[in-house]
């Protein structure tokens, strides 16, 4: 893509964030990487190992030189234990961005809004650069803003879902208030669910499950990033206008008699 975009003060060609989890091997983490044209690549750091270089170690097939790694803190309860994580994170030395997750439910793995916004507050304060997965509250998003947060992330749907974007109104709504960037982040099932998420104006589309848990990971990943780029297109392009009756596609001005 020739329109990049800048999140927490690096630009970024690629306007897809992928996960590194569910896949079989690291070596099939690294062709669906390369497939996906990703530049962002997120990793749980409670789940895969980015800590111990005694042990099989993603970064040994995602070199930090050439992604940025994202580490999440996914699968923490707490405001606690997700500020532990990411300091973990950042004592393995992948730097300050981190993805923050706070679960508030095991069923539906639904974000717990007020535990993010309390460790969001303690990792600002500590120099991370936040990326906080939220529902689709603008009210949330907006605090999460001005707390100092350096993108905000509502979901489309529930994680690993495949629904799509459930309620594009909210996601809007987010849009038309926040002054960082919006990324869609956990629904997504297909590449029109991405592609629908960039057209309605997102700055990028952050997936794992959609592109993981399909029957050809690699060829999925190929379509998510040809699904982002077109989204994009569409957005910047402007779509016409919804109507209820037909508009004759050609002028009917000097038609022959």
């Amino acid at each position: 893509m020739t329109d990049p975009f800048t999140l927490a003060g690096k630009t970024y060609h690629s306007r897809l964030i992928v996960g590194t989890g569910k896949y079989r091997d690291f070596a099939e983490t690294r062709r669906a990487v390369d497939a996906s044209g990703a530049e962002i690549v997120t990793v749980a750091v409670r789940r895969v190992n980015i800590t111990d270089p005694n042990k099989e170690n993603l970064l040994d097939v995602l070199d930090p030189a050439q992604y940025t790694i994202l580490p999440n803190t996914a699968g923490c309860y707490t405001a606690d234990e997700a500020v532990r994580t990411a300091r973990l994170a950042r004592e393995a030395g992948v730097g300050n961005l981190v993805k923050l997750e706070v679960i508030g439910d095991q069923k539906t793995l639904f974000p717990d809004v007020a535990a993010t916004i309390e460790a969001a507050a303690v990792l600002v304060k500590e120099g991370f650069r936040v990326l906080p997965y939220i529902t689709d509250d603008p009210i949330a998003a907006k605090k999460l803003e001005e707390i100092g947060c350096a993108a905000v992330m509502p979901l489309a749907a529930p994680i690993g879902s495949g629904l799509g974007i459930r309620n594009p109104y909210n996601i809007r709504i987010i849009l038309e208030h926040s002054r960082v960037p919006v990324i869609v982040d956990a629904g997504v099932g297909t590449a029109s669910d991405a592609a629908v998420a960039m057209e309605l104006g997102c700055d990028a589309v952050l997936m794992n499950t959609a592109i993981a848990g399909a029957k050809d990971p690699i060829l999925m990943a190929t379509a998510m990033r040809q699904a982002v780029e077109a989204g994009r297109k569409a957005f910047l392009a402007g779509r016409i206008p919804r109507k209820l009756y037909a508009t004759a596609s050609s002028p009917l001005e000097g038609m022959i008699e």
